[in-house]
This record gives C-alpha cells, sequence and structure tokens, in this order.
C-alpha cells in the first residue's frame, strides 16, 4: 500500500488523464467543474427566472457525478490514505508565511488564519474570501470554464481559447503572488 499514500508520478498520472479525456472526447462529452453550478441551478429551478438556467441540465448529470467522485475521493484520500496530511513546504516559504502572519504555516493543509472559524471574526478576512470567490465565479464563468475545464479538456481539443485562457490564469496566480499577496498582507 506504500504506493498509494505517495504522489504518483507525471508518467503514471498523465496518461491516465489522458486516457479520461480520450473516452470523454470519444463520448463527445466535456469536462470542466465550473459548468456543473449552472446544471445545479437549472435543476432546482432557476431557470424560471433566469434564461441562463433554462436548458435542459439532465444532458449534463453524468458531470454532476464528477462532483460527487471528487469530493468523496478528496475525504477518502485525506483520511484514509495520506500519512501526513500537510504538504511539505520550503522551510523559506514558511518562514516567509509566519512574517506575513500566517503562523500555520507549514502545520495545516490550508491556513487557518483565512479558512479556519477565527476567520469568520476579521473583517478583511471575510471581504478577501468574498472578493476571491467573486472573481473566481466571475472568471469561470466569463472565461467560459474553470481550470481544470481548460486546462485539461480544451487544450485537449487544441482549443486556441482555451490555450490563451491557462495563460492568463498563469499570468494573474504570478501577479497575485508576487505583486498582491505582499500588498493584501503587509
Amino acid at each position: 500500500m506504500k504506493w498509494i499514500y505517495e504522489p504518483w508520478p507525471w508518467y503514471v498520472s498523465g496518461p491516465l488523464i489522458a486516457a479520461v479525456m480520450a473516452a470523454l472526447l470519444f463520448a463527445g462529452k466535456n469536462f470542466g467543474m465550473s459548468s456543473n453550478l449552472r446544471t445545479l441551478c437549472s435543476a432546482f429551478g432557476a431557470g424560471k427566472h433566469c434564461d441562463f438556467f433554462c436548458f435542459d441540465w439532465r444532458g449534463q448529470r453524468w458531470n454532476l457525478w464528477v462532483i460527487a467522485g471528487a469530493i468523496a475521493g478528496g475525504f477518502i484520500a485525506m483520511h484514509f490514505l495520506s500519512d501526513n496530511p500537510v504538504p511539505q513546504i520550503n522551510p523559506e516559504v514558511v518562514a516567509a508565511l509566519k512574517q506575513r502572519g500566517f503562523t500555520s504555516a507549514g502545520s495545516s493543509y490550508l491556513p487557518v488564519e483565512l479558512f479556519g472559524n477565527t476567520a469568520f471574526t476579521s473583517v478583511k478576512t471575510i471581504i478577501l474570501l468574498l472578493t476571491g470567490g467573486f472573481f473566481i465565479g466571475f472568471g469561470a464563468r466569463y472565461a467560459g470554464g474553470c481550470t481544470s475545464g481548460h486546462a485539461i479538456s480544451g487544450l485537449s481539443n487544441l482549443q486556441l481559447p482555451s490555450l490563451i485562457a491557462v495563460a492568463g490564469f498563469f499570468i494573474g496566480g504570478l501577479l497575485m503572488v508576487h505583486l498582491l499577496f505582499p500588498i493584501i498582507f503587509n
């Protein structure tokens, strides 16, 4: 069982992802997580109030199983297949994060300063979470898909908009980490 506790190398996980994508392409399906929000809203009747949600959501039911599998798989992996649920972080990064007030860096999977229950007592943290959530939701809709949809499904379909979107995701991430993060957390 030791092999299941370790991250799988690219030459194993890459072909597995490629095989799943080939099967989806063969079946005429597109992979993406953000489209499930539209499917769920439509299933619960949002189409009565907004034309965007007025479509045959039953044709996308299969993708809802992807969400269920991701949640169940994450739970199983975290609670039953992990020796150490805290990722290894470079000690210099841990020191830099601790200087910025993230005392949980290197000792928890997510920074409890942002995602713990005490985070909801800070107005700054609530504003950051709401703003970030809005930008992620708006960006996924505006880009026509989320990072997984564009990077995995769109690129495997050789779609130029997905290549542009993925480049934008990386540029946005670099700008956030190197320019905005130091301003926000100083």
